[in-house]
């Protein structure tokens, strides 16, 4: 099931984010993503966001949106490969006309699955944070 985040489900989605982030981007100090984790708790009540539940009443995903900007999307590693993932993203494209986001070019699973999904890289950059490529990504509403 997908629903919009509560305020109950913040402690979840940030578990998710920091476990994932740290897995998906070993190639960056978990030290960065632990600095990172206060001012994540505060932007995602302030965005658009929306938690997978499984059978058993957990959060395993989210995906967060500012406008048209995928800020986060992360699901559980341990859940992951089971079309949850996919579920979100076609729950938010039937929402909007365009998303957009910024994955990094190390990341080449998730580099994968957004093109699968109909993503396009438009343009690379670097990540000030933390000096890796990134590719800018968009997928586009055809009808």
């Amino acid at each position: 099931m997908i629903r919009k985040l509560q305020k109950e489900d913040l402690t979840a989605v940030l578990s998710i984010w920091l476990k994932e982030n740290i897995q998906a981007h070993d190639f960056i100090s978990d030290t960065y993503w632990n600095s990172q984790s206060d001012s994540v708790k505060e932007q995602l009540p302030q965005s658009e966001v929306y938690v997978y539940i499984d059978n058993n009443d957990k959060i395993v995903g989210f995906i967060g949106l500012i406008d048209y900007y995928i800020a986060g999307f992360f699901i559980d590693s341990t859940k992951q490969s089971r079309g949850i993932g996919k579920q979100l993203l076609d729950y938010c494209k039937a929402r909007k006309a365009k998303l957009t986001l910024e994955a990094y070019q190390k990341n080449q699973r998730a580099i994968r699955f957004y093109q699968r999904e109909g993503f396009v890289t438009k343009d690379e950059t670097i990540d000030e944070d933390t000096g890796e490529k990134e590719f800018v990504m968009v997928w586009e509403n055809s009808d």
